[in-house]
């Protein structure tokens, strides 16, 4: 019935939001936001209807949860850093039919799973900022699921990512775009040091590493990254512990996707964490099953976890 039609890794990082702001900010994230509208673009050129965004910067601490009200409005001031996002206006229309959707399938495949339609809760600027330039015309409806999972197995968010592209496939009659926002390493600069660490990545170690990544993702060489993500997600300071990547993986059929990843925006630093916007091409996997739950993904190094 429906189909995934674009799925992408971006970066939200609220210094693009300065770079619109007359100051010393101004300008320097243009590249960033240009990553943003020409994912936006592809969206619109593929009929997507809604993005579904993987957000690291919603914690949760049991269950995953689905946020899907019918309507979003309000100013954003971000608790983390409001000294980079204060009185965002923001105003985007959600999809309670493909949340509930998203959620049922979830469930049914043994990841519990919460869809929540009629409530006050907004969305975080994990999805607030790429709306901010992908959907300014609120052309798509926008739905936002926790990636931030504090007590949760990549394999699980993994399921999840699978699950959802089935709810889709099976279930819905629309054209869906997930995306996961959050960096690659996420060390932020040490405090007292950040003005220092503006467009640079905390250590060469972490850079090295996130480069070494991006070029895994542009030869397609999906078991070997797989394999090291839970351990790559823990060394290299992954933010929201990458349960967004691993999300975005499961859908696109985790260590046996075979498409080459498209770097839209090239690698950056900023505020000490490495960035980038990079689309993954969907490839047709109705009939497939994700593969199971393997040990490389299964022995999770995250906080909470029984095998650490």
């Amino acid at each position: 019935m429906g189909k995934l039609a674009l799925a992408a890794k971006i970066t939200h990082v609220p210094s693009m939001y300065l770079s619109e702001l007359d100051g010393p900010q101004k300008g320097s994230r243009q590249a960033a936001i240009d990553g943003h509208i020409e994912i936006g673009r592809r969206c619109r050129e593929l009929g997507v209807d809604t993005i579904v965004v993987f957000d690291t910067h919603w914690l949760v601490n049991a269950n995953y949860h689905i946020n899907c009200g019918e309507h979003f409005k309000g100013d954003y001031t971000s608790n983390e850093l409001p000294h980079f996002i204060a009185n965002m206006k923001f105003e985007y229309d959600g999809n309670p039919e493909l949340g509930k959707i998203l959620a049922a399938e979830c469930n049914a495949q043994g990841v519990e799973t919460l869809a929540h339609d009629k409530t006050t809760l907004d969305p975080e600027y994990g999805t607030l900022v790429p709306m901010r330039y992908m959907n300014e015309d609120r052309h798509f409806k926008v739905i936002s699921v926790s990636a931030m999972c504090t007590v949760h197995y990549l394999n699980d968010s993994a399921r999840l990512g699978w699950a959802m592209r089935e709810a889709i496939e099976k279930h819905y009659d629309g054209k869906v775009a997930f995306l996961a926002s959050g960096s690659l390493s996420h060390r932020f600069a040490q405090n007292g040091q950040a003005p220092d660490f503006s467009n640079k990545v905390w250590s060469p170690f972490l850079e090295r590493l996130d480069h070494s990544v991006v070029e895994m993702w542009e030869k397609g060489e999906w078991a070997d990254f797989c394999a090291m993500l839970p351990e790559y997600a823990a060394k290299g300071h992954g933010e929201g512990f990458m349960h967004d990547t691993a999300m975005l993986l499961g859908a696109l059929g985790w260590s046996e996707y075979d498409q080459k990843a498209e770097v839209v925006t090239p690698y950056f630093g900023s505020s000490g964490t490495g960035q980038i916007n990079a689309i993954f091409p969907v490839s047709p996997v109705t009939g497939k099953e994700v593969p199971g739950p393997q040990a490389s993904v299964t022995e999770s190094f995250l906080p909470g976890s029984s095998r650490l």
